[in-house]
C-alpha cells in the first residue's frame, strides 16, 4: 500500500479549556488518533500550538512589558513542556516524537530550505513523529510566521503531503457566526469561491492565538490551490481526524477541483 502523508495542525483553544490551561486528555485523543494512522502507515506531521500557553502556566503573570519579548519568555519555557507531554503520550504507543522549529526564512529557497527538507525526511523514514512550531526565541518581525497554519501549510508543501487539517474549536467554516442558529457548515470550498464574505467580525482573531478564521480561510484556499485537500475542523470532537481520513462528512474541505478523488485517505 502507498504510503500517505498528512500534516495536522492543532491550536491552542483545541487543547485548553476556559481558563486557558492545557488539557492533557485532548492531547491523549489527538495521540491516540495519530497512532492509529500510523498503523494505516500514513505518517503524520504535527504542528502544535500551546507552547507561549504552557509556559504562562509555568511562569503565572509576566512584569516583562514588551509584548514580543514576552511571548519569546513564555514560549521558550512552554516548548519543553510541551514536548515533554507529547513524548510521554507517544512513548505510550511505542512511538517516537521529535521536534523540529524553524522560521519563515528556514522555507526561502537555498540550504536552510533543503536542510528543512532533509530533517523531515530522515524523521519520517525512521517511523518517527515531527513536531513543528516556531523557533519563537529567534523568530521577530519580518521573520514570523502570521501564525501557526501559514506553518502547517508550508511544511505540508514542503513535505508533499497528501492532506493536510486544521484543528480548531468549532465544527467548520460557517455561512455565519457558528452560534447563529441560521448558520449552517460549509462542507466544500472552492479556490475561487468568494467565502469570505461570510467571516464575522469576531472570529477574525481568536484570542490567545494569532490565526482567526479570516487567515485559516486564506491558508486553506491556498493550500488546497497546491492540490493539498484542506479540512478545518472541530479538534474537541471524538475520531474527528480518523472520521476525516475514512471520508465521512466532517467539517469543511477546501479542495482543488481537480482533486476529488484526494478528498480523503481511505
Amino acid at each position: 500500500m502507498e504510503t500517505k502523508r498528512v500534516v495536522i495542525k492543532v491550536g491552542t483553544n483545541v487543547m485548553t479549556n476556559k481558563d486557558d490551561r492545557i488539557v492533557r486528555p485532548i492531547l491523549q485523543r489527538l495521540v491516540h488518533q495519530i497512532a492509529e494512522l500510523y498503523e494505516r502507515d500514513i505518517h503524520t506531521i504535527l504542528i502544535s500550538s500551546g507552547s507561549a500557553i504552557a509556559g504562562k502556566e509555568v511562569l503565572g503573570d509576566c512584569k516583562i512589558d514588551d509584548p514580543s519579548v514576552r511571548r519569546q519568555v513564555f514560549s521558550s519555557i512552554g516548548q519543553p513542556r510541551m514536548m515533554r507531554m507529547y513524548y510521554q503520550l507517544f512513548h505510550d504507543y511505542g512511538l517516537t516524537c521529535a521536534q523540529v522549529l524553524a522560521t519563515k526564512r528556514d522555507f526561502n529557497p537555498g540550504v536552510h530550505r533543503e536542510n528543512m527538507i532533509n530533517c523531515y525526511e530522515g524523521l519520517i523514514s525512521q517511523g518517527v513523529i515531527p513536531i513543528a512550531n516556531e523557533d519563537d526565541a529567534t523568530s521577530v518581525t519580518q521573520s514570523m510566521f502570521s501564525d501557526n497554519d501559514e506553518l502547517a501549510s508550508l511544511v505540508a508543501e514542503l513535505t508533499k503531503a497528501d492532506m493536510m487539517i486544521i484543528l480548531t474549536d468549532i465544527d467548520g467554516f460557517y455561512t455565519g457566526h457558528p452560534d447563529d442558529k441560521d448558520s449552517v457548515i460549509i462542507s466544500e470550498v472552492l479556490p475561487d469561491q468568494d467565502v469570505e464574505k461570510y467571516i464575522q467580525d469576531s472570529e477574525k482573531d481568536e484570542h490567545q492565538g494569532r490565526g482567526g478564521m479570516e487567515s485559516k480561510v486564506k491558508i486553506a484556499k491556498d493550500t488546497a490551490s497546491k492540490h493539498i485537500p484542506t479540512y478545518i475542523a472541530n479538534g474537541k470532537i471524538d475520531n474527528v481526524i480518523v472520521d476525516i481520513i475514512d471520508g465521512k462528512k466532517v467539517g469543511t474541505v477546501f479542495r482543488n477541483p481537480d482533486d476529488a478523488m484526494k478528498s480523503s485517505l481511505a
